[in-house]
């Protein structure tokens, strides 16, 4: 659905994105992840259009190039930063992001009452945005994204700063539009969101791919091994294994040992994300 071949921008001397090349098939939740200053907000904005990359291209499948205006007509974008109006109610920010996609009459107001009615907004969708939550605006903002029904969506944090229940609603909105063939690219610090929803996982720093999989092969190839922590009164004692079963029944059936607790850490999709780029903290 979205292919990028040998994608490079440069912003002075700082490499954003260096010979990055990804495919993303139809109907699939692809995860970019990466650490802050990785280059997947550059990443994005080539993907739609937004910036022009210095080399390499973009290609959206059976439309073109997104630096096309109307090819752009093909994807929807809920950015980080939220892209709605507070002085607007919900429902004239969707008239409005309609009327951009060019919808009219009964079919845009059939796409606003829809698309509200998706994200769970209806009952507010007169009330001015100002007095949304922070979960409301983050639903809103994925629903201008979604208004002209577009076959590519790429939600870029679209769960940052919103409480249990409004990410909860979008997790399960992304699942379903997924179901419906919408392609999703979606980036998140989350890892456990992209471990639920992501067929595949792309992870990148310093503009480039470091390892590319699904979330069982990223864990298995670079997640490190299962540790189990044993406690024994005030001292711990820590055992890397590659058979925790084994090795807790061995721990356990040593009545000598005078265990007072147990843990078992097995590798995730976090540990994946912590070798490949690092455990320096990035600002």
């Amino acid at each position: 659905m979205l292919t990028l071949r040998n994608l490079r921008k440069k912003f002075g001397d700082l490499i954003a994105v260096d010979g990055l090349s990804l495919r993303i098939e139809p109907g699939e939740v692809f995860g970019l992840l990466g650490p802050n200053g990785a280059g997947k907000s550059t990443t994005i904005g080539m993907s739609v259009g937004m910036i022009r990359p210095d080399a390499g291209d973009v290609t959206l499948e059976g439309f073109g190039d997104p630096m096309n205006p109307p090819v752009r007509r093909a994807i929807g974008v809920a950015p980080q930063s939220l892209a709605i109006y507070e002085d607007l109610t919900a429902r004239e920010n969707m008239v409005f992001f309609g009327r951009l996609q060019s919808m009219r009459g009964r079919t845009l107001r059939r796409r606003v009452d829809l698309t509200l009615e998706m994200v769970g907004l209806s009952s507010r969708q007169f009330d001015r945005v100002a007095t949304f939550s922070g979960g409301m605006k983050r639903r809103l903002n994925l629903a201008a994204a979604m208004i002209h029904e577009p076959p590519l969506l790429l939600l870029d944090e679209p769960t940052a700063g919103v409480d249990p229940q409004s990410r909860n609603s979008i997790l399960e909105l992304v699942r379903s539009l997924a179901a419906q063939g919408v392609t999703i690219l979606y980036t998140t610090h989350y890892m456990e969101e992209a471990a639920k929803l992501c067929s595949r996982v792309a992870v990148v720093d310093h503009g480039r791919l470091l390892a590319i999989g699904t979330v069982p092969d990223l864990v298995r190839t670079h997640g490190g091994t299962t540790v189990i922590t044993v406690d024994r009164g005030d001292r711990s004692e820590r055992i890397e294994t590659s058979d925790p079963v084994r090795d807790v029944a061995t721990i356990m059936a040593d009545p000598t040992r005078g265990i007072s607790g147990l843990r078992i850490d097995r590798p995730d999709l976090e540990s994946v994300f912590l070798n490949l780029t690092g455990r320096s903290l990035r600002d």
